[in-house]
């Protein structure tokens, strides 16, 4: 880590950024959740704002004087938008730093903000900033992170790309006069790649996958957006001691001085780490004596009702390091490290063990995570559409019997190829079945790796695609397999989000269950 001598400004010199705004001429690029926070919070500070969206019809619900710029033709888009050249742009999530509204920008030297970085400017800075990213993990372990928080009798609500625009949280909270000790803030890469000043108290990076690869052009690109959650960072940076790049991150971040890093690991934790001994979750990071010995954070029993439902009923084992509980219960390994990550946020905040065991049994996650749906005639079916990338379906099928899994994959693939993901899992799949508009990486990947398991190509054109993948999948299925759907890909293509898709599968079992 590369220390800075003394903590910045924070949002102090932010506020003085802001009202240096008022009157001004500010371009919202984008009119989704993030962007029409934006305008509110831009509109309240007195800015001038133009919003761009290439969807037409945005203008409803904004607050009045905001002028609405629409259009599909990005050139034409980006022209009429800057016909009043604004002092900043704001980007929301989607808008690719290609695109000609966004060059303009760097061509002409206006500075762009993420909507993270516009909460960071207005919010209050007696409110801690808890960060996280990586691949895949974010939201259950910023889930996990506010219910430890919470524990300890902050409020501390998990916002950002896991749902609410921080903007949102922070307005409404001074607005209402209400107290705001923390934010447990889960960031994409697309937010932190135009995050400019954000001083987390702490900060983590669980892991690192190719994904998003059409947004950011590389991996190393992708890492690189990545890496700017360690960024003046005040305590501790948080990295996953089994994936070298995530230290690496750290090891190169620009850092306030006093900052450490914080490894975790499911093995036997090292000085400066926290991980497992035998059932206990043991940190060895935060207290004076770490040396030497090791404080109790919890234990696996306290993660047994995330290793039953799902878990359980699909034979996930457990790490070879991580021990079975006292009744016999494997608890996923990918859980045990998104709890040993949020831990380390919480304890770098002051959290006492007692709130992290606590938080820890009050988290519950959320839907489409390995839930299974239903049993028909001894068939079991799994909803994980959050797995909307490799990393996160490889970590779906590594729970499943071997040679007893039904694959529903395929979607927005954003770039990835999945060679090395049928290569690893090949020996777990009975079928296959493929679905989006685009299913040759899919499909190459399984000709590749997997040439005599049986695959089916639902049409992209199919207006009931689901129903069609579902029915498949069940026609190759015998008794005692599961149907998985982990598609690896995102769902854009075809439904309108991760949850529509899984909602879609949750239907078409349904009917199933209905039939049998």
């Amino acid at each position: 880590m590369i220390p800075r001598s003394q903590a910045p400004q924070g949002s102090d010199q932010g506020r003085r950024m802001i009202d240096s705004l008022r009157g001004r001429e500010v371009l919202v690029a984008g009119l989704g959740i993030s962007g029409r926070a934006c305008v509110e919070a831009l509109v309240e500070v007195g800015a001038r704002v133009c919003a761009v969206d290439s969807r037409p019809g945005q203008a409803e619900g904004l607050p009045p004087g905001v002028r609405v710029v629409t259009g599909e033709e990005p050139t034409a888009l980006a022209e009429q938008a800057w016909e009043r050249p604004p002092s900043l742009v704001v980007a929301s999530p989607g808008w690719r730093p290609a695109s000609p509204v966004l060059q303009l920008a760097a061509e002409r030297g206006v500075p762009v903000w993420s909507e993270v970085e516009l909460a960071w400017q207005v919010c209050s800075p007696q409110v801690r900033w808890l960060t996280l990213t990586g691949t895949n993990g974010k939201t259950t372990t910023v889930g996990m992170l506010e219910q430890m928080l919470t524990a300890h009798g902050w409020r501390a609500p998990a916002v950002g790309n896991v749902g609410r625009p921080i903007v949102t949280t922070v307005l409404q909270a001074r607005a209402g006069g209400e107290r705001l000790d923390a934010l447990a803030v889960e960031l994409s890469s697309f937010q932190l790649h135009y995050t400019h000043s954000v001083s987390p108290v702490a900060s983590a990076c669980l892991n690192v996958d190719a994904d998003h690869l059409d947004w950011h052009g590389s991996l190393d690109a992708y890492a690189a957006a990545k890496a700017r959650v360690f960024e003046r960072t005040q305590a501790a940076c948080v990295y996953n001691v089994a994936d070298p790049r995530t230290r690496r991150m750290v090891e190169e971040a620009d850092v306030i001085d006093g900052a450490r890093a914080v490894g975790f690991t499911l093995g036997m934790p090292g000085p400066g780490q926290v991980g497992v001994v035998e059932d206990v979750l043991a940190d060895r990071a935060f207290p004076p004596n770490r040396h030497t010995h090791a404080a109790e954070l919890g234990t696996l029993a306290d993660l047994r009702h995330l290793g039953g439902g799902a878990a359980s009923a699909t034979s996930i084992p457990g790490d070879p390091s991580i021990p079975d509980d006292a009744d016999g219960l494997s608890i996923p390994p990918h859980v045990v490290a998104n709890a040993l990550a949020a831990a380390a946020l919480a304890r770098a905040a002051g959290v006492e063990p007692g709130d992290i065991a606590a938080g820890l049994r009050a988290y519950r996650p959320g839907a489409h995570r390995m839930q299974v749906v239903a049993d028909v005639d001894g068939v079991r079916f799994i909803d994980d559409s959050k797995a909307t990338n490799a990393h996160a379906a490889s970590a779906a099928l590594a729970a499943m019997e071997p040679g007893s899994t039904v694959w529903i994959a395929g979607g927005l693939a954003k770039g990835a190829r999945f060679d090395d993901l049928v290569e690893r899992h090949a020996g777990k799949l009975r079928a296959v079945v493929v679905i989006g508009v685009d299913p040759e990486p899919i499909v190459s990947a399984l000709q590749r790796h997997a040439p005599d398991i049986p695959r089916l190509v639902v049409p992209a054109g199919d207006t009931e695609v689901m129903r069609q993948a579902v029915a498949a999948a069940r026609a190759q299925a015998r008794p005692g397999d599961a149907v998985l759907l982990a598609p690896a890909c995102a769902s854009m293509d075809q439904f309108e989000s991760y949850a529509a898709r899984g909602e879609a599968f949750t239907a078409s079992v349904h009917s199933l269950v209905e039939r049998s």
